[in-house]
């Protein structure tokens, strides 16, 4: 009997071949999975809506259960913005956003705002809005990489230092990943993986890797995309990351 819950993705998804192309890797790649790694759990949850504590629950099962609820929210916060900004989302992530729920704060207004443009939204041309945000003929309208925001070039010392500090956490890099990893998706994962423990890690160490790799500019790269011309689906999901990356700072700043 396989894994339960890599099983369980397959059949949310459609089978091992639609899995693939949801979290945007190869189909053998997939195949030859013997569960899901931890690396790809929270690509995988965003992509099936089936939680992470039924896909790897050796990782996240009692941790969710024990974790007080800003820690939990956290973490699905910035797996939120990785999923979005990794690739444009399919019918069914639309369908399951369109669930969102907000409250009184702004953030939760910028909830509320993200479910209404998911359930007003056509798959095909979100997935045209994101090509000219980000991929574009030559290039997008934004170039969502810490090298270019820090140094106006890419594959620049931000991404070095950041290679170099992924090497000492033991954070490799997933097999068939082609974005550099100072991508603001990566960058979003990592911390949603440092907060859940996916990542081995001090708790600390999310305190340094956000102040080192995502406070120096992840606020800009927000606000140009809340603010970018050919964004409409996206402009909410601009709208919660300046305000999630403004709330993240303003925490680390605390006395510990």
């Amino acid at each position: 009997m396989g894994d339960p819950g890599f099983e369980q993705a397959v059949r949310a998804a459609g089978g091992v071949t639609e899995l693939a192309r949801r979290i945007g890797i190869s189909q053998p790649s997939v195949s030859n999975w013997s569960r899901i790694p931890a690396e790809r759990v929270l690509a995988v949850e965003a992509a099936t809506g089936v939680a992470r504590a039924v896909l790897r629950p050796d990782l996240y099962g009692e941790r969710l259960g024990t974790s007080d609820g800003i820690t939990v929210a956290r973490a699905r916060e910035y797996a939120l913005l990785a999923a979005l900004l990794m690739r444009a989302p399919d019918a069914a992530l639309l369908q399951r956003l369109s669930r969102l729920e907000g409250g009184g704060s702004p953030l939760g207004a910028a909830h509320e705002a993200l479910a209404a443009a998911a359930a007003s939204a056509d798959a095909d041309a979100v997935s045209r809005e994101y090509f000219d945000l980000f991929i574009g003929v030559g290039r997008g309208e934004l170039l969502p990489y810490a090298s270019f925001y820090l140094t106006g070039f890419l594959h620049e010392r931000p991404l070095a230092r950041l290679r170099a500090d992924l090497e000492s956490m033991g954070i490799e890099r997933a097999s068939g990943q082609c974005e550099p990893e100072d991508h603001a998706a990566i960058q979003c994962e990592i911390m949603a993986g440092l907060i859940d423990g996916a990542f081995a890690a001090p708790e600390e160490q999310q305190r340094r890797f956000f102040e080192r790799h995502l406070a120096p500019w992840a606020a800009r790269f927000f606000a140009d995309l809340e603010g970018a011309r050919a964004a409409r689906f996206y402009r909410p999901v601009g709208t919660i990351g300046r305000l999630f990356i403004d709330i993240e700072t303003q925490a680390f700043a605390l006395p510990a």
